[in-house]
């Protein structure tokens, strides 16, 4: 929305739509105006993204910018609502642009089916009042606040982890920056995304609309934003707690004396392979070959690094279970003789293990498409999942 622009008229059909608005004073027909001209980016689709994305497209946002390189998957709708079964297989953003303009006919919906990069992650921003975070990787998350703060935009920050979650406002203008808060990413394979250490379905249904209430109250000028404030939410105790957070007059981005003026690589900064690069042949070891390896007698330890519950679902017989957190404290009393190959449900936690395990000096594999490659490829009456 542009400082001085006049605001929208709305029609007699959206103030219909928009009645039970209209009849809140702090809202009332200037302040649906307001929604209407404002431009909101919701990066990512996922949990988090789905709940964001129906609520400002209900609540008459007028554009929405819907950002993801993913298509939907049958696993993503145990917590991804705004898709459905019918457009398993479909680019993300196209299936949330069908949902939300059923939703709300009155509102523009641009989609970006890439993957922000430091290429092109400014002149997506650029024509967006507020930008909204429904990712799942630091990666992109530190791209995102280091954007907003070159740009001058507010970041709506939101995290999920089995039973917890997380939410704040960052505005490098009014108080700190994410990077005041976490000035440097954790080592990858001490955070596991959803996809590996799994996520309560109706989790991010939570964080995401408080998420999504915070973009309304930064357009409507409303309450008091969670800048400068971190919202810690706990599914199990049902519990809400906030944390105070000052502005860092070091930080690298926002503080006094900048020393990061421009974006940088964030997979480096994060510690990840470039996004673009295969799995290495090296590193992976195909169901096949294990198979091969194991019918031929071959001095292979095979270890399982999902959780014990997990196998109550699906299991190798001649795999042994140690979980990827308790991995790491046994590394250094493991033989370093023996070849390892790492197996989990589709290789990503295994594959971190594997590559932790060569940097340490170890004979390790990972198992490429993890458990459920092996139920595809060698047993089918194996259960994916």
């Amino acid at each position: 929305m542009s400082v001085g622009s006049p605001l929208p008229e709305l029609t007699p059909e959206e103030l219909r739509r928009y009645s039970r608005h209209l009849l809140l004073p702090q809202v009332g027909l200037e302040g649906q105006r307001k929604l209407k001209a404002a431009a909101v980016l919701v990066v990512g689709l996922g949990g988090l993204g789905s709940p964001i994305a129906m609520y400002l497209a209900a609540a008459g946002v007028g554009r929405l910018g819907l950002v993801d390189p993913d298509v939907v998957d049958e696993s993503n709708l145990q917590r991804q609502i705004v898709h459905g079964q019918s457009t398993v297989g479909r680019p993300k953003v196209e299936s949330a642009r069908e949902r939300l303009l059923d939703l709300n006919p009155h509102i523009r919906v641009d989609t970006y089916p890439v993957r922000l990069t430091r290429d092109n992650a400014m002149d997506i921003l650029k024509p967006y009042d507020i930008v909204v975070d429904g990712t799942d990787n630091f990666a992109t998350r530190y791209l995102l606040n280091d954007a907003c703060v070159f740009l001058g935009k507010p970041f709506v920050y939101g995290s999920i982890y089995r039973f917890d979650g997380q939410v704040s406002v960052f505005d490098a203008q009014r108080g700190p920056c994410y990077r005041c808060l976490f000035p440097e990413p954790p080592p990858p394979h001490l955070v596991p995304t959803c996809g590996m250490g799994g996520v309560f379905g109706v989790l991010p249904g939570v964080v995401g609309t408080i998420q999504a209430t915070e973009v309304l109250k930064l357009i409507l000028g409303i309450g008091e934003p969670l800048i400068g404030r971190l919202l810690l939410y706990d599914a199990l105790d049902m519990t809400f707690d906030t944390v105070r957070v000052p502005k860092n007059p070091k930080c690298p981005v926002c503080g006094e004396h900048p020393t990061i003026t421009e974006l940088i690589d964030y997979d480096e900064f994060c510690g990840l392979p470039p996004a673009e690069a295969p799995p290495t042949d090296e590193l992976e070891m195909t169901p096949r070959e294990l198979a091969r390896r194991i019918a031929a007698g071959e001095p292979l330890r095979v270890i399982d690094v999902r959780e014990p519950h997990e196998l109550e679902i699906s299991r190798l017989p001649f795999a042994e279970n140690i979980p990827l957190e308790r991995l790491w404290q046994q590394m250094e009393t493991m033989d370093r003789d023996t070849p390892i190959v790492f197996v989990c449900r589709t290789g990503e936690r295994s594959r971190l293990a594997a590559e932790e395990f060569r940097r340490a000096g170890f004979r390790a594999w990972n198992l490429r498409g993890g458990i459920n490659a092996w139920a595809r490829e060698i047993d089918p009456q194996m259960v994916e999942y």
